[in-house]
């Protein structure tokens, strides 16, 4: 299906606004990035005609391939749409699902009714005609003929998805109860185990601003009692922020310059770092600064731990120079134009994020979980479709 024009889909003008602001880096960072392109995606989804899923995909789509290119430098843009489309497979996939297993449910209906009504030997032949029909039907419904007592429910085997095994179970009631409450369970679980295994009392060092990393310190602070060293992060000085947030949450907090990162690594028990997109390899983007504290912290064999929202997952690898895929800010911050001969002697460059290699990282935590770097291609798989990689 051929993709649909911008200016004829409902919406577009506010996905050209978003474009432009994006061009003009009116929207810098992951997450405020990711909230714009939702907004978008909202009012375009809510404007739309069409009359099957693959009309809405190919809509979806076009949008995300626009925002994209307006801004490649900014991930998160094509992951939210990633997602997007992902989700709305998934609806797409349990509503047929539902509708196939409700019409095998009627077949089965029929066939024991009409099994009721005929003598012996014709109702072992109907039978045996009525389950191959509905096994041919759908293999892989719980609520299948061939499934028998209707006292057993079912659910999927850890080992295989296409194997069933039955398990009694006391009322829906209590089962819906049940899996409500171990749904809760298991989102504080993950939670709780990170601040009371990853964070002792101890020193640690952070750089820059991350709204990742400041709620995951501010809640660990109600558990344990530590330290926390901040790096200013010239040349935008974005620790400074970070100290005085948790400094506020009564967190014992020390700012210091970038160039003594080295020095008090030694001192150092852990290093958390926030990112800007985690790419495919378990490298990273994040924050100017953050090689330089993964490679301290390399050379003292001290952890470092990343804290980031999964949909900072982007399906991409860097196959190209290091420097290639970074975004560059004005270098006049790092040195001014009135120094006059010198800066026309020198190349001043001025990144905004660095990439940090996968062999520098010892953990991720996302809200799926804590995963090592070798295990991100396949959250990866699990949080995006193959065919969406390429928007």
């Amino acid at each position: 299906m051929s993709a649909p024009e911008l200016h004829n889909i409902p919406g577009h003008r506010a996905v050209e606004t978003l474009v432009a602001k994006l061009r003009r880096r009116q929207v810098i960072g992951s997450r405020e990035a990711a909230l714009e392109t939702v907004l978008v995606l909202r009012q375009v989804v809510a404007r739309a005609r069409f009359s099957n899923i693959k009309q809405l995909i190919a809509i979806i789509r076009e949008v995300g391939r626009r925002l994209s290119e307006a801004q490649p430098k900014e991930h998160t843009v094509g992951n939210t749409v990633r997602r997007v489309l992902h989700n709305i497979r998934e609806e797409y996939n349990t509503a047929t699902k539902g509708a196939a297993s409700a019409s095998t449910r009627n077949v089965y209906s029929i066939s024991k009714f009409v099994l009721q009504g005929q003598p012996r030997k014709h109702n072992v032949a109907l039978k045996s005609e009525a389950t191959a029909t509905l096994k041919e039907d759908d293999p892989d419904d719980p609520d299948s003929f061939a499934g028998g007592s209707s006292q057993c429910s079912w659910r999927p085997s850890r080992t295989s998805s296409t194997s069933w095994k039955p398990f009694t179970t006391t009322s829906p009631r209590t089962q819906k109860t049940t899996s409500t409450q171990s749904k809760s369970a298991d989102a504080r679980f993950p939670r709780s185990i990170h601040h009371l295994t990853l964070i002792r009392s101890e020193i640690i060092l952070t750089i820059g601003h991350s709204r990742t990393v400041e709620s995951f310190l501010k809640s660990a602070g109600h558990y344990r009692n530590y330290t926390v060293i901040v790096a200013e992060t010239a040349p935008s000085y974005s620790g400074h922020e970070m100290a005085r947030a948790l400094s506020a949450a009564s967190l014992s907090t020390f700012l210091v310059p970038d160039s003594s990162i080295f020095a008090i690594m030694s001192r150092v028990n852990k290093v958390i770092l926030g990112a800007h997109a985690i790419l495919a390899n378990g490298g990273l983007f994040a924050i100017s600064g953050a090689l330089l504290a993964a490679t301290a912290a390399r050379a003292h064999s001290t952890p470092v731990v990343v804290c980031a929202g999964q949909f900072k997952l982007t399906p991409l690898w860097n196959l190209y120079h290091d420097y290639g895929a970074l975004d560059f800010a004005d270098p006049s911050s790092v040195l001014g134009f009135e120094e006059g001969g010198l800066v026309d002697s020198v190349d001043v460059v001025n990144p905004y994020y660095d990439y940090v290699g996968p062999e520098l990282v010892d953990v991720f935590i996302t809200n799926d979980g804590d995963h090592p770097p070798s295990s991100v291609y396949r959250l990866i798989k699990e949080t995006y479709d193959d065919d969406d990689h390429e928007l």
